[in-house]
């Protein structure tokens, strides 16, 4: 009988300067979504759903504090117990051992041989998606394969310019393999999910072999590659995913949350999605309130019109106020009068009495972390 045994690569290399200024003070990982959600509970829960309690974790020393928040020391995701085995490091790190002539996957290769498990799982940090880890290497398992992409037949609304697409034979063997940027069709695109599962050892070989010849520390671009010349059978994802890479896509990735088929798909199946635990009181609702199609999370108070809007914790919404197809994160004080439209506010922002804010569905406004709005903000 196979063994199951997998330790994990999550990396977070992506940012993108079209998620700012959300993106200002945190990492993309750490953003929130659907309320109570941040992206990085996606990948940690598709992580630790498939058993695995040994992760390596890559992130950019610049936004630490904003991962570590948020993570603690992995309580919710049972990454604090006996026999879990946690290594962080920071991409930094890799660039500056590079350019130093220095063996730069030293430590990655460290942690995989600590591990001595057979199979090792590298994901991403940037699709809303809740992958079956388990299946992928039943997968894995069943063709021999070295390594298996996980791929998503997509639309161009849901690529990135650096993302990777497959080419895909028969029996979707990757024989190909493109940057977005690159691609000049309409699609569908056949999207790296920037999921690998691979064996161990060969994972190990490859990287030492890959410092040895100097070639870029980005592990996702190397995998893309090695994918192609492996000629690897891809595995099919066919649930919920969107890929966040920028404000539009991130906005809609958060209305998608409010309509029921997406919602369940992504955080109601068998795979739960785990967050940090906030213990607060529910949220107050006065009798003159009018909520529809609307997530709300804990801790806030609500006495105005909120339609069609994602809300997180601690939001206070006062009388008379309209708020539509908006997303709201911790904090917000949107004041008596007060109108928000197509909106994404980031934390602790202040609206003050009987000011408009509106923009476009596919142009959202973006209001800054603790910004007071004293003063109509109109998109033309």
């Amino acid at each position: 009988m196979k063994t199951s045994k997998m330790c994990a690569i999550f990396s977070n290399q992506h940012e993108y300067s079209q998620l700012k200024p959300l993106t200002d003070e945190r990492a993309l990982s750490t953003l929130a979504f659907a309320g109570k959600y941040r992206l990085m509970d996606f990948p940690l829960s598709s992580i630790v759903n498939s058993g695995i309690t040994q992760l390596y974790t890559l992130i950019s020393q610049e936004k630490v504090r904003s991962y570590l928040d948020h993570w603690g020391g992995g309580k919710e995701w049972g990454l604090d117990t006996i026999g879990s085995y946690q290594y962080l490091d920071f991409y930094q790190n890799l660039m500056a051992r590079r350019s130093r002539g220095e063996d730069y996957f030293d430590d990655m290769i460290l942690f995989l041989k600590t591990c001595n498990v057979p199979y090792v799982v590298f994901i991403g940090n940037k699709m809303a998606a809740n992958f079956d880890l388990k299946a992928v290497l039943h997968f894995h398992q069943s063709n021999e394969n070295n390594i298996t992409p996980v791929f998503k037949r997509v639309d161009r609304r849901n690529l990135a310019p650096d993302d990777h697409t497959f080419v895909l034979g028969d029996d979707n063997v990757v024989v190909g393999s493109h940057e977005a940027i690159e691609v000049n069709t309409e699609g569908p695109f056949n999207l790296s999910a920037n999921v690998y599962v691979m064996n161990t050892d060969w994972l190990i070989h490859e990287l030492d072999k890959a410092q040895r010849s100097g070639v870029s520390y980005d592990v996702s671009e190397r995998l893309a590659t090695l994918a192609v010349r492996e000629k690897a059978n891809a595995y099919e994802y066919t649930g919920y995913l969107r890929n966040i890479h920028d404000i539009t896509s991130y906005y809609q990735a958060n209305m998608d949350m409010l309509q029921k088929d997406k919602r369940d798909s992504l955080l109601y199946g068998n795979q739960k999605i785990i967050t940090r635990i906030r213990n607060e009181v529910g949220t107050y609702y006065d009798k003159d309130s009018e909520v529809k199609n609307t997530l709300i999370a804990t801790g806030g108070k609500v006495k105005g019109k909120v339609h069609n809007c994602v809300v997180s914790r601690r939001v206070t919404i006062g009388k008379d106020t309209e708020v539509e197809s908006s997303v709201l994160m911790a904090g917000d004080r949107i004041k008596s009068g007060a109108k928000v439209e197509y909106a994404i506010l980031d934390k602790n922002v202040v609206v003050e009495k009987g000011v408009t804010i509106k923009g476009k569905p596919e142009t959202p406004v973006v209001i800054k972390k603790g910004t007071v709005v004293d003063k109509d903000f109109i998109l033309d």
